[in-house]
């Protein structure tokens, strides 16, 4: 699935520590999926540099500012 070039980066915190593949209070990039959305779960790039699903209230979404982004994807 390509996906458009000016589409902004969304990340999450992860507020949990109940799933054992996510580290709890660290910043995680989000990937766009409805429905995933539409069942309550974010798509996720987690440890392995693979994108899952975890349910969304495992996360807050955070802003970012637009020069950080790039800083956070490469150290994903």
């Amino acid at each position: 699935m390509k996906k458009p070039r000016n589409q902004l980066k969304r990340f999450a915190i992860c507020v949990t520590d109940a799933e054992p593949d996510l580290e709890p209070r660290k910043v995680y990039q989000v990937l766009p999926d409805r429905a995933a959305a539409r069942s309550q779960y974010l798509r996720v790039i987690d440890e392995s540099g693979e994108d899952y699903l975890y349910p969304a209230d495992y996360f807050i979404l955070v802003r970012i500012p637009k020069a950080a982004a790039p800083t956070l994807v490469s150290q994903i």
